[in-house]
């Protein structure tokens, strides 16, 4: 077998475990990143429970002055809104596959003049969806909890107007024909239609999951196996 000259060092080894020790590095890194997200979130869904519903007006023009408003419960009255058009968004719930039916609420405040109101979850084995009226219905007080969209993913089918499968609210608001939409959503608690029970309101997670700091863990194990490695082959190199 032959064997590399004394004392040369192993570049090539050295260059793939540095790349190997960024990656693993980096993951670790990573997931401290979404534990503080993780933790703050389980935080706010905490200090949510208890917190009472603040008139949507005053939010909003908070939200529009730049405060973070995320996860904020709010009460709001929407004329017609139990048999308003609605825009379906692909959603997961309990390991099934179905639809949130979104539709526009009538503000103003903070220069908005509508606000999307996720009415709630229906699984994909129900074909059936509720009634929709043109003419003005009678307005509904609805309490829910404010959400900013999240970040569409790179993996995500691109919207269409029959189903969306990122929340873009300018792109719901023109496909439900209002203008002025605020940035952030209503996730209802309240039942908008209580005719068609398989609409069932979804705000927030009930639980939440957080092993982030298990995973980080395990990638700097990783990292330090991999050190550990690269050391015992060059010591092995060195007594050749």
């Amino acid at each position: 077998m032959t064997r590399s000259p004394a004392g040369r060092f192993p570049l090539g080894l050295t260059l793939a475990t540095g790349i190997a020790l960024a990656i693993l590095v980096g993951l670790g890194v990573w997931q401290l990143q979404r534990l503080a997200w993780k933790q703050d979130l389980i935080a706010r869904l905490d200090a949510l429970a208890a917190a009472p519903a603040q008139p949507v007006e005053s939010v909003l023009s908070r939200l529009a002055a730049g405060a973070d408003v995320n996860f904020t419960r709010v009460v709001v009255t929407c004329p017609g809104l139990a048999e308003a058009p609605f825009v379906e968004l692909y959603a997961m719930r309990d390991g099934q596959a179905g639809s949130r039916l979104v539709s526009a609420c009538g503000v103003s405040a903070g220069g908005y003049r509508t606000l999307l109101v996720d009415r709630g979850f229906v699984i994909d084995t129900v074909s059936a969806r509720p009634s929709v009226s043109s003419g003005a219905g009678a307005p509904l007080r609805v309490t829910g909890v404010l959400r900013a969209p999240d970040p569409p993913s790179r993996f995500a089918p691109p919207n269409t107007p029959s189903r969306f499968f990122t929340r873009d609210p300018a792109a719901m608001a023109a496909a439900l024909g209002v203008t002025a939409p605020a940035p952030m959503y209503l996730m209802a608690e309240t039942v908008i239609t209580p005719g068609f029970p398989a609409l069932t309101p979804a705000p927030v997670p009930v639980e939440l999951a957080n092993r982030h700091l298990e995973y980080a863990l395990t990638w700097f194990g990783l990292a330090a196996a991999l050190v550990g490695v690269y050391a015992a082959l060059l010591l092995r190199r060195r007594a050749r």
